[in-house]
């Protein structure tokens, strides 16, 4: 049986697996990680250089890589749709994992609570999607959702269907959250205009909107703390 010893002599492209076996996931580079992903190099390059290539696509940088499409992806000589698909895959695994937590928590009681859960639903996309999340009166998450899709730079939000929905859903407090692509997490004059009209309107219906998160890559506005509700 191989020990550590010898990992030097093994193929490149075993060496990421074994050293999992040996000492376990935490031990491997992104880089590594990304290669048992790849599974196997091609004739001139293994699994680690393809690995080494596409993570530089993402400047190294694991949030920048969740946010490439299966196109961007492919654009690494020996990375074709097959390979673009299971690191697209793991990725969509780890946001789930990430957005798990929260929801197994269920109570939302500050801003900190619903970025946990709104970053890895938010951040990682090149438009603009708007998210509801439904709470009961004591805070707890009955459903997120999203509501609407727009461009780079803007998005629509119904405000009846968001307040239809919480009155199936018989949610007492909603917080809502929308992200910016261009990672600039000031609200705009639109943004704040159509936080106070749903503000107002969710009262007529004894509905409290608790907050409005705008999501900007790994960092968040929230309305309520700043005073803006």
């Amino acid at each position: 049986m191989a020990t550590t010893s010898g990992i030097k002599s093994w193929a490149e492209d075993d060496r990421p697996r074994e050293k999992l076996i040996l000492k376990g996931a935490s031990a491997l580079s992104d880089t590594e990680l990304l290669a048992i992903l790849i599974a196997s190099g091609t004739r001139t390059k293994s699994a680690v250089d393809l690995a080494r290539e596409t993570l530089a696509l993402a400047a190294n940088n694991l949030a920048q890589l969740g946010k490439l499409s299966l196109k961007d992806l492919q654009t690494t000589k020996g990375i074709g749709q097959a390979r673009a698909i299971t690191i697209a895959a793991a990725m969509e695994l780890g946001r789930r994992r990430q957005i798990g937590a929260v929801i197994d928590r269920q109570k939302i009681t500050s801003a900190n609570d619903a970025a946990e859960l709104l970053l890895p639903l938010l951040q990682d996309h090149t438009h603009e999607l708007f998210c509801v999340l439904y709470l009961n009166n004591a805070q707890l998450l009955i459903k997120h959702e999203f509501i609407s899709s727009g461009g780079l730079t803007a998005t629509v939000a119904d405000i009846r269907m968001i307040l239809r929905n919480a009155l199936l859903l018989q949610a007492a407090k909603i917080i809502v959250a929308h992200n910016h692509p261009s990672g600039n997490k000031t609200p705009s004059e639109a943004d704040k205009k159509l936080t106070l009209k749903l503000r107002d309107a969710a009262r007529q219906m004894d509905i409290e909107l608790i907050d409005h998160i705008i999501v900007a890559g790994a960092a968040y506005t929230s309305f309520a703390n700043e005073g803006l509700l």
